[in-house]
């Protein structure tokens, strides 16, 4: 991600996550932590624990950061686009990123059933 200071940014080491830092001012790495997770049962534990930070919120960042420190934490890169809507900007981007996709699939449609037809 190019503007990864907007977003948990991981660091990397193989298959392994070593550090996730919640929205830098410098990032280390431009690997934004997008928000998809799979937990263990364990993570109703860690939440029991987590303490407000100083935006007065429960971070994710502190979950994924106690599987970070354990060792157990890895990432998987998803095919496909994906967009934030967390700006005006990238609102109006997912939405285009959506409406290109759609589009993609109805040609996609459109094309067969041309193609069946002129089998007849």
């Amino acid at each position: 991600m190019p503007d990864a200071h907007r977003f948990g940014v991981a660091e990397l080491k193989g298959k392994k996550v070593i550090g996730i830092e919640e929205k830098p001012k410098v990032p280390k790495t431009n690997f934004a932590v997008t928000g998809l997770y799979i937990y263990d049962s364990e993570v109703f534990d860690v939440i029991r624990t987590l303490k407000p930070s100083g935006r007065g919120e429960l971070e994710i960042t502190d979950v994924n950061n106690y599987y970070v420190n354990k060792g157990a934490m890895e990432y998987t890169v998803l095919e496909g686009f994906w967009s934030d809507a967390g700006t005006f900007e990238s609102l109006l981007r997912a939405g285009m990123l959506v409406r290109q996709s759609m589009q993609r699939d109805l040609l996609k449609e459109y094309t067969e059933i041309l193609d069946s037809v002129q089998e007849y």
